[in-house]
């Protein structure tokens, strides 16, 4: 497949224009805005990652997709990721095979088990299930997509026995499986011949290399066609660096501290955001410096798909309008060019 140049959001709570926190429904719409300026301005796919705080406003990204669809025409569309731990697979196929429908073919899924706890006790879950609850999803995930009735048991369910599922799916959708970082998890991804999404959110992307090798391996070995590898990690584009790290640095402090407080992470400091930006997984600059360490990326580790998550923390958005402009007109573009 030729490269993909896409953007996500976790719809982070932004500021207004007197410097409050917007509410949550005026986030929704930002979002919806600016998936619609993503289409506009040249990009390749838009992600809606699924959380349940009160500083990220996207609890059910589909809806939000579905409210994209009917007004764009060209991007691809999903999510980044979905938490598919906690969710029920057969809903969660319904609820993307009728995307896939009002999209016209452009929905995908993006399948992880998140970096966030807030859903398994919201929706009654237990945490000690962590690994059987996604695998075991998976798997029925993956079986609803590859015919029209489905057989499979296991212990998270009841059996479901030659089962239809509705809507049927009127053309393939794509999904993948995101990765943090474990060969297991890789493995995992071979195993259901799923093309595999790296969240890349610190230190120098090369260091993944070893992953996407495995990916590669493994696949190979397994007689499969190797699928697609794509990267997610950090950023924001302005005319200049100057600019787009002085955007950037106040809210990517505040997403971080405030993460790191219930993590108990020290407070982020500004040499580690230049070192970030400089040598890591921050993509923040003009169009040619952030278009520069992106094709570097894809170089380094094969890719697909680069995906830049282009709000972080409490960031305008007026500002987050035009880093999407930007690295839909110019970024995508110029690094297209560079590895031409």
């Amino acid at each position: 497949m030729t490269l993909e140049l896409a953007l996500d959001t976790f719809g982070d709570v932004s500021l207004d224009a007197e410097g409050r926190m917007k509410p949550q429904d005026a986030v929704i719409r930002d979002v919806v805005a600016q998936a619609v300026h993503a289409d506009e301005s040249g990009v390749d796919f838009i992600g809606l990652g699924e959380h349940h705080r009160d500083d990220f406003a996207i609890s059910a990204p589909e809806v939000i997709l579905g409210a994209i669809a009917a007004r764009t025409s060209r991007i691809r569309m999903g999510t980044a990721v979905t938490v598919l731990s906690s969710d029920d697979p057969i809903r969660l196929f319904q609820r993307f095979s009728t995307l896939q429908a009002l999209s016209g073919g452009r929905a995908e899924v993006i399948l992880g088990r998140g970096s966030f706890t807030e859903s398994f006790p919201l929706f009654g879950y237990d945490l000690k299930d962590y690994e059987t609850l996604f695998n075991e999803k998976l798997d029925l995930f993956t079986r609803l997509l590859r015919g029209p009735k489905v057989s499979w048991s296991g212990t998270t369910r009841s059996p479901l026995r030659n089962q239809a599922v509705f809507p049927t799916l009127a053309r393939p959708m794509r999904a993948w499986i995101g990765v943090g970082g474990t060969p297991e998890s890789v493995i995992r991804a071979v195993h259901y011949d799923l093309p595999m999404i790296l969240a890349i959110i610190g230190g120098p992307a090369a260091r993944f290399r070893p992953f996407a090798d495995l990916y590669r391996r493994a696949a190979d070995q397994a007689g499969q066609a190797i699928q697609p590898i794509g990267v997610h990690s950090p950023g924001h584009v302005a005319e200049t660096d100057a600019q787009a790290k002085e955007e950037l640095w106040p809210h990517y402090k505040s997403l971080l501290d405030r993460i790191g407080r219930e993590r108990g992470w020290p407070p982020v400091s500004r040499d580690k955001f230049e070192a970030e930006a400089a040598e890591g997984a921050l993509y923040v600059g003009a169009p040619e410096t952030v278009a520069r360490k992106i094709a570097g990326t894809v170089k380094a580790l094969g890719l697909s798909r680069f995906e830049m998550k282009y709000a972080s923390g409490p960031m305008p958005h007026e500002q987050l309008m035009r880093s999407i402009e930007l690295f839909g007109s110019r970024v995508a573009p110029l690094v297209r060019d560079m590895l031409a």
